[in-house]
């Protein structure tokens, strides 16, 4: 199994099971809300991966 497989699986899991909360899953629909989920999902990933260094010195300051 490849490496981009190890780290979309865990993410289109969890993207699964948001669109189940919001769709049935044998909607025809399901497949393209849970993509759109799973987009949003690495996004958020994607973003918190950038700004992390800003996102701890907040932490770091706020604690003290």
């Amino acid at each position: 199994m490849s490496l981009i497989s190890w780290l979309l699986r865990p993410i289109l899991i969890l993207a699964a099971i948001i669109a189940g909360w919001f769709v049935a899953e044998d909607a025809t629909n399901f497949g393209v809300v849970q993509m759109a989920v799973a987009i949003v999902l690495i996004a958020g990933v994607v973003a918190i991966a950038m700004f992390w260094e800003m996102i701890a010195d907040w932490l770091r300051e706020r604690r003290e």
